[in-house]
């Protein structure tokens, strides 16, 4: 058996030091100090064998925080790890204990081309760390050399216009990892922001941002692009993932999806749910009233929709462990999961050909704080999301 662990971690605005990311928003040296410092404590506290990363401004950034890992776990070998003239140096536990530095070689760093490198007005992009490196060079999904054109259809037949999406607002990074004697094939995304979407006049202000003229209509239809953008991304996700299933590859897709599982972003990106029996429906193309789908044309219709469907990782986890709920966000008074793993049913339990399957789901919550209490003490430097992480078992 192949053991290997995967997690999502968006590490929030991570840049380093006296550099305007958005607006008078920066880190003193002070800051960027303790940020590395936290980031790399929860990488290290992870060990995750891949993790995806949100969130990422700058990649040096990114490779300060992997240094610093691998040097807290290197301290952390010398200090807790039997060397073998200790009789119990074979014991399972120091399995556990024992850290495996990631190096850096194993660092993607996908930027975003909205990115102007302007300060105050920059653009994060996505990562993917790996310690069993890249099968071939990742793939950033951004630029689209077609446009996605999503027609609309009035009820009563006309044309109703379509939304046209030219870049996805964050890239989204494919990779192919080597695991044991498989390929898998990892998404990592980071889906556009609930904050509304506002045009702006020529002097570059969007009037509906103006709160002391509130505007309730114009802030409902920001909520509507915004929704819309996150669904045109989702669906250019999800025809990544559907030509890397059909090429029966097995897939894993992770990150912040901005939405929680049974959002309409997230069922776009995972499939449909398919109907216990196809045989009870009306026919597409029904004459008569008893036009139903026969038993061969049902199991034709599961085994499609089966094959492209992705499964939660953390629903996986709640049905296995009877627990009720999982949260990686709080925002406003409310707690929800936005952070999601999803797995192809390559390593569905349910599946008797899986080539693996999901054996524990951990969630590191403990330091998020409501952003909307100002006595919240990590607020601004600790993540404001809480890390995920699917623990993995493959068939050798």
């Amino acid at each position: 058996m192949t053991h290997f662990t995967i997690a999502s971690f968006n590490v929030k605005n991570l840049i380093g030091p006296d550099q305007e990311y958005y607006k008078f928003q920066s880190y003193t040296p002070e800051e960027y100090a303790w940020k590395e410092d936290w980031t790399a404590a929860q990488l290290f506290s992870m060990d995750a064998d891949i993790v995806g990363f949100q969130e990422i401004f700058e990649e040096s950034a990114l490779r300060d925080v992997v240094a610093e890992a691998d040097r807290i776990g290197t301290a952390s070998n010398e200090a807790v790890l039997p060397d073998k003239t200790k009789r119990y140096y074979r014991k399972a536990i120091f399995r556990k204990l024992g850290y495996t530095p990631y190096g850096e070689d194993g660092l993607f760093v996908a930027a975003n081309i909205n990115d102007t490198d302007t300060p105050g007005h920059r653009r994060p992009g996505v990562a993917i760390l790996s310690r069993f490196g890249f099968a071939e060079p990742p793939e950033v999904i951004q630029e689209l050399s077609e446009p996605v054109e999503i027609p609309f259809q009035g009820l009563d037949g006309d044309d109703s216009g379509s939304f046209v999406l030219r870049r996805t607002s964050r890239p989204i990074l494919k990779a192919r990892i080597p695991v044991g004697d498989q390929v898998i094939t990892v998404f990592n995304c980071h889906l556009k922001s609930k904050l509304g979407e506002f045009p702006r006049n020529a002097e570059g202000i969007a009037t509906e941002a103006d709160l002391t003229r509130y505007d309730p209509m114009g802030r409902a239809m920001g909520a509507i692009r915004a929704s819309l953008r996150r669904m045109a991304e989702a669906w250019v996700l999800r025809r990544a993932i559907v030509a890397e299933l059909n090429a029966g590859r097995p897939v894993m897709v992770l990150g912040d999806f901005n939405d929680g599982e049974h959002a309409v972003s997230s069922e776009i990106i995972s499939g449909e749910v398919p109907f216990r029996n196809y045989s009870w429906m009306l026919r597409h193309d029904a004459k008569h009233a008893n036009d139903r789908y026969n038993r061969d044309e049902n199991a034709a219709i599961q085994e499609a929709v089966g094959a492209v469907k992705l499964t939660s990782a953390e629903a996986l986890f709640t049905r296995k462990s009877l627990r009720d709920m999982v949260y990686t966000t709080a925002f406003g008074g409310v707690y929800e999961s936005i952070d999601q793993i999803y797995l192809s049913r390559h390593f569905h339990p349910d599946n008797a050909n899986r080539l693996g399957e999901m054996e524990y789901f951990s969630v590191f919550n403990d330091h998020l704080t409501d952003g909307s209490h100002a006595e919240a003490p990590y607020n601004k430097l600790a993540s404001d999301h809480g890390q995920i992480m699917a623990h993995m078992r493959l068939k050798d």
